[in-house]
């Protein structure tokens, strides 16, 4: 072999030595990080840790998780070692526990096929289908304690008042610096003798004095609009969650329903015993 050749292979094996570890060396879910008196703790353990921790401490840094997660596992470890035996109570959490993240898979996957353009329209069709248009008003109002007084103001505004100052300076509402200003509002979010007579007016229009438990009112309608039921873009969030609900209650229904489901041991138990009992009780 030339001296050439050598070289080359001397180098080549070099850097191999250099390389990053194999794929195979990688750490995996299965990798031990630490044993506690032969007990294992993986770094499946470890992540499976930083999945439950509250949003707040899964953004911190995994340099700074890594190790406290760990030592953690190893306390706990530890602790549960001191404890002879296994408590009742331990053995049926783990049980519900197993129980409730296999159901929650099982959800999971009902979701994930739950939502299509076809039922999002078909929801969208039975919530919106059959809505009329409807109206809104844009309205500014002077409130006074009398009749009097609201007479006065309404034939001053008549008469060619500006009403916003009006209200600036009279209205005892605390919309009266706004030049009582209400802003848009629709069927329903005002007391009723103010929606009868606001809903009456005219754009532009002055009302008589109208009374509510408030005072006395004097009116003026700025402007209406018709509010039609929204897009369903608008809405598709709000479709979307009552799409998947339907198709998680019914899928539930549908498998317990095919399930062999023998309630014949809760016959007779008076429910007071929850109250009763503990779960360690020798």
């Amino acid at each position: 072999m030339s001296k050439r050749l050598t070289f080359l292979s001397a180098a080549a094996l070099s850097l191999t030595l250099m390389l990053p570890a194999q794929a195979e060396d990688a750490p995996g879910v299965d990798t031990v990080l630490a044993t506690v008196d032969g007990v294992e703790i993986t770094l499946g353990h470890v992540i499976q840790t930083r999945q439950t921790l509250p949003p707040q401490y899964q953004q911190l840094p995994a340099d700074v998780l890594f190790p406290g997660i760990l030592d953690q596992l190893i306390q706990q470890s530890v602790l549960s070692a001191s404890v002879e035996g296994e408590p009742k109570s331990v053995a049926l959490a783990v049980e519900n526990q197993r129980r409730s993240l296999m159901a929650n898979l099982a959800i999971d996957a009902i979701l994930a096929t739950a939502v299509t353009n076809e039922k999002l329209q078909a929801e969208y069709d039975a919530a919106y289908g059959n809505v009329e248009a409807g109206q809104e008003y844009n309205a500014a109002h002077i409130l006074v304690e009398t009749e009097e007084k609201a007479k006065e103001l309404v034939a001053e505004a008549r008469g060619g008042a500006d009403f916003a100052e009006l209200a600036k300076a009279h209205s005892t509402g605390p919309s009266g610096p706004n030049g009582g200003s209400l802003g848009w509002f629709g069927a329903g979010m005002m007391v009723p003798p103010f929606e009868a007579a606001t809903f009456a007016l005219e754009v532009g229009a002055i009302s008589e004095p109208v009374q509510t438990q408030f005072g006395w009112h004097v009116i003026k309608l700025n402007e209406t609009r018709a509010i039609a039921a929204p897009s369903l873009d608008e809405v598709r969030g709000e479709l979307e969650a009552t799409v998947q609900q339907k198709a998680v209650e019914a899928q539930v229904l549908a498998m317990t329903a095919a399930a062999n489901v023998d309630r014949s041991g809760a016959e007779g138990i008076d429910p007071a015993v929850l109250d009763q009992l503990s779960l360690d009780a020798e």
